[in-house]
């Protein structure tokens, strides 16, 4: 049994690590600004931006997994929300790595994320350099922040896509608006999707404690990125609703100002650190990890990226 600290732990992807950690036997120690259960595990109650990480939390840890910061899609993008999307993760991977070495952790995996690389239409992958947006400064920024940890403990950087699951993220907006019929492409529908199937970003997490030969960026994404209008058929196909009429790309800005590059601008990554170390996804194309994730699952639905 080892004991993991996990910063982030009310997320969406927390909740699902730290019921996985439990269910395998480790002692997930969990921190929150509030006091609260996940997955029936109590959290202690820590606020990074007065304190470092409590001794008691780390004291016998084998690894600490960061996954905190202000979410991206919470309100438009002005001068406040971008720079409480910045502090909040350097504030908090400082901690960890301030955290890391002597009787204290070995190991930290820290988020990041694919929009480290910008927007890109030609394959990116772990050896590609960063782009220049905001999204792409912020990644950067992060995991220079991480590194600085590597001097006394082994530092995996997740480049996390899209994650899909059925109890937050995206995914549970995106049926709704199907459902409405109203899931066709938005703007041009050409822009890249890299996205993951929950329980395996959860696996590559897993791997990022486990695997002490695994270090430096690690893209957590599918091996099959879609283009988003590919994105909305397959959608639309499993929830039996058409996919028929694009939202403008002039309406998605007016509506959500900067923030709509999440949705208008994508990447095109390819989890090449993965791949070489064998395969751990149990959903790598894009039908069977919805049909695992929606109402009426049909697996055999499967799209075909465009060209």
């Amino acid at each position: 049994m080892s004991r993991v600290v996990l910063t982030g732990a009310t997320g969406l992807i927390g909740r699902h690590l730290a019921a996985a950690l439990a269910a395998r036997g480790d002692e997930p120690i969990l921190l929150s600004r509030r006091s609260q259960l996940v997955a029936g595990i109590p959290t202690l109650r820590w606020d990074p931006e007065i304190e470092p990480i409590p001794a008691r939390a780390v004291a016998g840890a084998r690894a600490i997994v960061n996954l905190a910061g202000e979410p991206i899609g919470a309100g438009r993008w002005n001068s406040g929300q971008r720079r409480r999307i910045r502090e909040s993760r350097e504030t908090t991977t400082r901690r960890c790595v301030d955290a890391l070495g002597g009787a204290g952790p070995r190991v930290l995996v820290s988020a990041s994320a694919v929009g480290y690389y910008g927007s890109t239409e030609a394959p990116v992958d772990e050896l590609s350099p960063p782009g220049d947006d905001f999204l792409a400064t912020t990644c950067v920024r992060w995991e220079e922040i991480a590194k600085r940890g590597a001097d006394r403990a082994r530092v995996v950087s997740v480049r996390t896509g899209i994650v899909l699951a059925r109890d937050g993220g995206v995914l549970p907006r995106l049926v709704q608006v199907t459902r409405l019929g109203a899931a066709g492409p938005l703007g041009s529908g050409r822009q890249w999707m890299s996205w993951i199937h929950v329980d395996d970003h959860v696996a590559v997490l897993l791997a990022g404690i486990d695997d002490d030969e695994l270090s430096g960026p690690v893209n957590a994404v599918a091996p099959e990125p879609v283009r988003q209008r590919d994105f909305a058929r397959v959608l639309a196909r499993l929830e039996h609703r058409p996919s028929l009429l694009p939202t403008p790309a002039a309406v998605l800005r007016l509506v959500l100002g900067q923030m709509a590059d999440l949705v208008l601008l994508g990447q095109r990554v390819v989890p090449s650190v993965l791949a070489a170390r064998g395969s751990l996804w149990r959903f790598p194309t894009l039908g069977p990890a919805l049909g695992d994730l929606v109402a009426e699952p049909t697996a055999a639905e499967l799209v075909r990226p465009s060209r």
